[in-house]
């Protein structure tokens, strides 16, 4: 394996993490009833890894 392939596969892996991580964003950003409808994981309003989790994910770059 040559070292530009391994930085290929690097640059994939970075690729999807930061598609990924956007989706998780949006997804998080939706209204509580939308997540609920969806059938995505809607965390309390008061669980501190969430609030952690929303400062961490939601900041602007």
């Amino acid at each position: 394996m040559t070292m530009f392939e391994n930085f290929g596969r690097l640059g994939v892996a970075i690729r999807q993490a930061h598609a990924r991580n956007k989706s998780i964003r949006a997804l998080n950003s939706l209204p509580a009833h939308v997540q609920k409808d969806i059938g995505w994981p809607a965390s309390p309003p008061n669980d501190p890894q969430a609030t952690l989790a929303s400062l961490l994910l939601g900041s602007t770059r």
